[in-house]
């Protein structure tokens, strides 16, 4: 039997809802589904919290947990976290990017505007207006 699958019926034994058994633990209600859908699992205090709840040894309460499938899914996590960091600083990137573009493009434009106004105001200062 897996952790998720022990921790769900060893709850149901006790009449306990997931929100009770949370509070007993100083835990949330999520986080206790998030362990009984085998999608976390508890650190080593909360271990030693849940076998003490349960009068259990540790080992009969985390017996048959597959350490390599709490390997792999830690490894997952830091994958996505890494990704997420990743993406954040790609995000941080373009907004410079566009920060940039958007000055210059207002540089640009106040450029042309201040020479347009130059013109209609002194249309006759050939020395600021000559071509050759």
């Amino acid at each position: 039997m897996k952790f998720n699958e022990k921790l769900l019926s060893l709850r149901k034994q006790k009449g306990l809802s997931q929100e009770e058994l949370g509070m007993e633990l100083e835990v949330s209600r999520q986080t206790i589904s998030k362990w009984e859908a085998g999608q976390s699992y508890p650190d080593f205090q909360r271990l030693v919290m849940l076998s003490d709840y349960f009068h259990m040894t540790l080992d009969e309460l985390v017996r048959d947990i597959d350490v390599q499938d709490v390997r792999e899914k830690k490894l997952t996590d830091e994958k996505v976290a890494s990704m997420y960091g990743d993406l954040e600083k790609g995000k941080e990137f373009l907004n410079r990017c566009m920060k940039i573009i958007v000055y210059l493009g207002i540089g640009i434009m106040a450029f042309i505007l201040v020479t347009f106004v130059l013109h209609l105001l002194l249309p006759d200062a050939t020395w600021l207006w000559r071509t050759y």
